[in-house]
């Protein structure tokens, strides 16, 4: 199966720290507005997860989700999770260390499209 969100190696190791500290993880990628268009890592469960949202996946064993609206726009990319040094304007747990996650996406092929991983709807 081809995952529809990956991780690079320096985005890993971050992770990793953050994990050392804080435990479990999960990233949400938002969707715009005041904290930008990012992915944003918490604390798992610190960002409630909705009826409207997809689970595109699980990077570094970190469930990654997205709203059903937004997933319908960036369907057919795969996304790749890395850092930029800086600060982002979000909520996101990573900000004190100077460094932001962001997302990079490439199209999938006509062939990669057949192989893909299902999404994840919130169970209720």
């Amino acid at each position: 199966m081809i995952p529809r969100v990956t991780i690079s190696p320096k985005a890993i190791e971050v992770v990793q720290q953050l994990q050392s500290k804080f435990g479990e993880l999960m990233f949400h990628q938002s969707g715009g507005c005041c904290d930008g268009s990012q992915p944003m890592c918490f604390e798992k469960g610190d960002f409630i997860i909705g009826q409207s949202d997809v689970c595109l996946g699980i990077i570094q064993d970190c469930e990654f989700w997205m709203s059903l609206d937004q997933f319908e726009y960036w369907k057919h990319t795969q996304l790749l999770i890395d850092i930029a040094p800086g600060r982002g304007s979000s909520f996101s747990i990573e900000i004190p260390l100077g460094i932001r996650f962001l997302t990079k996406s490439r199209m999938f092929s006509e062939e990669e499209v057949l192989q893909l991983e299902p999404v994840k709807y919130l169970e209720e």
